[in-house]
């Protein structure tokens, strides 16, 4: 049996760095798949070669490619029932004598709910969203109880199955399930242990990991993902600078992104695809204003933009999607009129999105120069007061601002100029202290 065992490892693990066959060694493409919720969806590489799917998941093509042979995987078909658009990442290149393991497919439609964290109510508001119009209608059942102290963020796993909950009282991550019908929470069992005053959370774009920013214990906890399931990466916690405020992952999911509100850097990592790992890029930490508290990345990868709240400023980068390196932006930063508390930039990466920006209680619409990453101000809108967290649909219909003191949120409509238009019934209220949204 052992015998047996130690063959089937073998022959795994030669099939994945290549097989030689007629014609010399050859390598297989492959990736993974999230998001999808409907049928249908077709990809090919290199025109050919069809691979269908019916859930999400890892997949391999069965065409193999010489060394030095270009790879393309293209969506041939997008799914349906329902309608949905998948965009693939990491999907060109060479063959250099391994295995493509890291094409990143993400199906993505209308957001169909939004989640809030309410930090003195130790809830989570849950609300089904109107396709049409953007509007929040509380889902039954709602609020439901947080699973911990203090919840401060939120994330929605890429597969819209889990919601994960950072609770800064009580040092831990509560884990809910998504009913997929309904958007109603159930709490998949006791939290899970974080650093002290955990603040920020984000999940990689395959759905394997999850990174935990701890305010007070200047470091970041690593969490591989099983179903819902956290288990603490070896290594973890990871040291970063001084109180992480935020953290962002590139589209590509090869960097993590981590401001350090007191230390006025941002920190970069690199993850190891393989176990989750983090390691410090050279030239990390890169300078930032006075209290970095929020950081967004374009889908281009081409930018990243930081929110300094104590210098009224956002600082603008270009992005290095090979080294995740960033460099600051001519003209950067951009002054603001007030304190900035959060940012979001559209899906199409034209506009940036800012809370509390041109002036106290509104949020801003800046538009993205695409050769410079420069910003230009578009135009502001009232919100309600304190609006500290934004997020966008995955569509880029509908912005939503989470309003701390007014306990409220406020749904726009993004115009064709990127201009906000107050959603019929806005602002929804919520418990008390919302500090954070995400939508699903």
């Amino acid at each position: 049996m052992k015998t047996q065992a130690l063959v089937m490892v073998s022959a795994l693990g030669f099939a994945l760095s290549g097989c030689p066959i007629s014609g010399g060694t050859k390598y297989t493409v492959g990736g993974t798949v999230t998001g999808m919720s409907g049928s249908g969806l077709v990809l090919q590489i290199n025109d050919s070669d069809d691979l269908s799917f019916s859930a999400n998941g890892s997949f391999v093509f069965g065409d193999r490619l010489a060394s030095n042979a270009a790879f393309s995987v293209t969506v041939r078909t997008q799914p349906s029932n329902p309608s949905q658009t998948c965009t693939v990442r990491n999907g060109s290149g060479t063959i250099n004598k391994v295995s493509i393991t890291n094409v990143i497919v993400s199906c993505t439609q209308t957001g169909r709910f939004a989640y809030v964290a309410n930090r003195l109510s130790n809830t989570v508001s849950a609300y089904a969203i109107d396709p049409n119009s953007g509007a929040l209608a509380p889902i039954g059942g709602s609020p439901f109880a947080a699973n911990g102290t203090t919840p401060t963020a939120l994330a929605v796993d890429p597969n819209g199955q889990f919601l994960y909950v950072a609770n800064s009282g009580s040092g831990t991550v509560s884990v809910f399930s998504i009913n997929a019908a309904t958007g109603a929470l159930t709490a998949t069992g006791l939290g899970t242990a974080a650093g002290s005053s955990p603040g920020a959370l984000t999940i990689d774009p395959t759905d394997h990991y999850l990174y935990v920013a701890n305010l007070t214990s200047n470091n970041v906890s690593a969490y591989a993902i099983d179903n819902g399931t956290l288990t603490q990466v070896v290594g973890s916690p990871f040291n970063v600078g001084a109180e992480p405020a935020s953290l962002a992952i590139d589209p590509n999911g090869n960097f993590l992104y981590a401001t350090n509100f007191t230390g006025k850097n941002v920190t970069v990592f690199l993850i190891d695809l393989g176990n989750g790992m983090l390691s410090n890029i050279s030239g990390s930490p890169f300078g930032a204003g006075a209290g970095p508290v929020s950081i967004a990345i374009d889908p281009s990868e081409a930018f990243a933009f930081v929110a300094n709240e104590a210098e009224n400023s956002i600082s603008a980068y270009s992005l290095n999607a090979s080294t995740g390196a960033l460099t600051v932006d001519p003209g950067s930063p951009f002054p603001v009129g007030t304190n900035p508390e959060s940012l979001v930039v559209d899906p199409a990466g034209r506009y940036v999105f800012a809370a509390n920006v041109d002036a106290a209680n509104q949020v801003a619409t800046y538009a993205i120069t695409p050769s410079s990453g420069a910003l230009t101000f578009v135009s502001a809108v009232a919100a309600g007061s304190v609006p500290i967290s934004v997020a966008i649909d995955p569509t880029g219909q509908f912005v939503y601002a989470v309003n701390f003191n007014s306990n409220n949120v406020s749904a726009y409509r993004v115009g064709t100029s990127g201009a906000l238009n107050p959603v019929p019934g806005s602002p929804f209220a919520t418990g008390t202290q919302p500090h954070a949204i995400a939508i699903d």
